[in-house]
């Protein structure tokens, strides 16, 4: 009897929770924004790519960068941070004044920092523009988006912009975790409320695109702020808040677009370098998984299960919030809706699956990224 009534309260609390956040989606699929094309921008911009290993992938980027248009005053600096591939030979074919690229040597980063945070600085010790766009070196960037970016920065006077790129997703356990990318900030941060205010807990950013001025920046201490930060990007946001500055979360699916992981080796790779310490330790990262799986897999499991049709039809109003508020969210940022958001409870589950799987390699010290301890 004592287990059935917790397994009630479980339910009501979790249909009850999937409500809210589908409202709360809605409301952010009204609220959110995106950088708009503008008139040539005569503001100097300049572009930071860290690239480690991306023969893959840094041509495509590095030539989008080059061919962005509105632009009057653009340099781009890449720096191959020690690649063991071919990222250097990729590199070394461009021909452009614009385009500074350093090679450094495959060598750990100084102590307390971690990879990208120290490449990301060196490449903002390299810039002068007062505008700095970081992006990372999968990232494909349409015509006009750095004016684009640049040009909301100043004119909403706004220290920085994290517009989220489009997430390309291919195999079926991207389709199935990656849409949770952008999901993710539009139902659970209240974005017009977040836009009017300095409060470093409602800061979501991603560091495929990031936009900042270049002396709010430096104030902060620049990446040396976050040097051994393993989520760098949110770190950075929250740090500019915290200094009482404006920034602004947004849709940058029409501007950019990015396929993170290209197998599902290197997508279990990379959410297991990060998702220990996305939540501020271990504690409250099982409690942030206790409440993903209480609002999206309790309901859909009381659904079918063989119980009660009154606990049935509560645990279908919970599963169709947690589709709803996925629907939503993917077409605020064009995104695919069917059927891929009736997954969302396999999606939830994949997720703290992973989140597992993070904490079990954190504890043992095997986490790495690109050949590097983390």
């Amino acid at each position: 009897m004592v287990t059935r009534k917790l397994g009630l309260a479980a339910l009501v609390v979790g249909t009850s929770t999937a409500l809210a956040i589908a409202g709360l989606t809605i409301a952010n699929r009204r609220a959110v924004r995106r950088p708009q094309s503008t008139n040539p921008l005569d503001e100097p911009v300049d572009v930071l790519i860290p690239a480690r290993n991306e023969q893959r992938t840094i041509a495509t980027t590095v030539s989008s960068v080059l061919g962005q248009t509105g632009v009057q005053n653009l340099r781009v600096f890449v720096l191959d941070d020690g690649s063991t591939d071919q990222t250097a030979d990729v590199l070394d074919q461009f021909r452009d004044p614009r385009l500074t690229v350093v090679h450094a040597p495959d060598v750990p980063p100084p102590t307390g920092w971690l990879g990208k945070p120290w490449a990301c600085q060196r490449l903002a010790d390299l810039a002068t523009a007062p505008i700095l766009v970081f992006i990372d070196a999968d990232v494909h960037l349409e015509p006009g988006a750095v004016a684009a970016v640049a040009a909301h920065l100043l004119t909403e006077d706004l220290a920085l912009v994290s517009p989220y790129p489009r997430q390309l997703s291919q195999s079926l356990i991207e389709r199935i975790v990656q849409p949770l990318v952008t999901w993710a900030w539009l139902a659970t941060v209240p974005l017009a409320w977040a836009r009017t205010n300095t409060r470093p807990s409602l800061a979501a950013a991603n560091g495929q695109l990031i936009a900042v001025r270049a002396d709010v920046y430096r104030s902060i201490g620049g990446h040396a702020a976050v040097r051994n930060q393993v989520l760098e990007d949110v770190s950075l946001m929250r740090a500019v808040r915290r200094a009482g500055w404006h920034t602004e979360t947004m849709d940058g699916s029409q501007i950019a677009s990015c396929r993170m992981y290209a197998s599902t080796s290197a997508l279990v790779d990379g959410y297991a370098k990060s998702l220990w310490s996305a939540f501020n330790g271990p504690v409250a990262s099982v409690a942030v998984n206790a409440f993903l799986l209480t609002a999206f897999v309790v309901p859909a499991i009381a659904m079918v299960a063989p119980v009660k049709p009154g606990t049935r039809a509560i645990g279908a109003v919970g599963y169709a919030a947690g589709v709803f508020s996925r629907i939503q969210a993917a077409d605020a940022v064009d995104g695919r809706t069917w059927p891929d958001a009736l997954a969302q409870p396999v999606s939830i589950s994949l997720f703290s699956a992973l989140s597992v799987v993070s904490w079990w390699r954190h504890l043992r010290g095997t986490n790495q990224w690109k050949g590097r301890a983390l």
